[in-house]
């Protein structure tokens, strides 16, 4: 399998091979599906600062974790959980001490359609929808955030028939966007910027409703001796990188 056809590279990362040569460096994250946007904007403000390009590789974080174990030429991993870089430092294939928080992220019912989702989430009892998209529960944690949160609301049985799967939150993004879903659960960054919601309607699911997303960053041993890499894991924490971050949606550790 080429993992390298599930990348692309930023236009950040073009412009900064172009303004600072071939001695620039080169990052390769493996980066959850939800964190793809905002890491795409965190990468055009990094090769400004650095000159390092970003090399960004989206996917369910139960589908890079295989990647990664299989050999996939990863530097950097952005989960979407806490346990998969746990995980991955366990089996050796991180650089022990370099795990680390870089986000929390909130879950949110969504629809493009606007004023169908109401603020409690009260649409998901009623029958004015025919199917309701999620990440697979089982790679994706927003999916698996999503089937807490119906547990959670005593309606996981009822709502089953009408689920319809994505292989992760990218892919449910794209069901409801589309109408092939009236609506599902996505990650607020996908939906969300500088405190609003850009198109249709929502309801931010309360944390309580399900185990926290606390996503974090680990170095591959593939990374250890890339310059590269270890700044862009610096440069997360950068006030410019924590902005960016706040303006998806996400929170911070406390």
């Amino acid at each position: 399998m080429s993992f390298i056809r599930t990348c692309l590279l930023t236009t950040a990362s073009v412009l900064g091979l172009a303004a600072s040569g071939a001695s620039a460096g080169e990052v390769s994250v493996a980066v959850a599906a939800n964190f793809t946007a905002p890491l795409e904007a965190i990468a055009a403000a990094f090769t400004a600062a650095t000159g390092h390009r970003v090399v960004v590789c989206g996917g369910s974080t139960g589908m890079l974790y295989a990647q990664i174990t299989q050999g996939a030429p990863f530097d950097v991993l952005l989960a979407a959980d806490a346990a998969t870089p746990a995980r991955i430092e366990e089996d050796e294939l991180a650089v022990t001490g370099t795990r680390r928080t870089y986000a929390v992220g909130r879950l949110v019912l969504w629809s493009a359609r606007p004023d169908f989702v109401d603020e409690r989430g009260e649409v998901l009892r009623g029958d004015g929808f025919t199917h309701l998209a999620i990440a697979n529960p089982d790679l994706a944690p927003y999916g698996a955030a999503a089937h807490e949160t119906l547990v959670a609301l005593g309606l996981a049985e009822r709502l089953a028939p009408r689920l319809v799967t994505g292989q992760n939150v990218a892919q449910t993004f794209q069901f409801i966007s589309s109408g092939s879903a009236e609506l599902g659960f996505v990650a607020r960054s996908q939906v969300w910027r500088d405190g609003r919601l850009t198109s249709g309607s929502g309801w931010l699911v309360p944390a309580g409703f399900h185990s926290p997303l606390r996503q974090d960053a680990v170095l591959l041993r593939r990374g250890e001796d890339n310059p590269a890499a270890v700044a862009l894991l610096k440069f997360l924490q950068e006030p410019a990188a924590v902005a960016i971050i706040a303006a998806f949606g996400y929170e911070q550790e406390p």
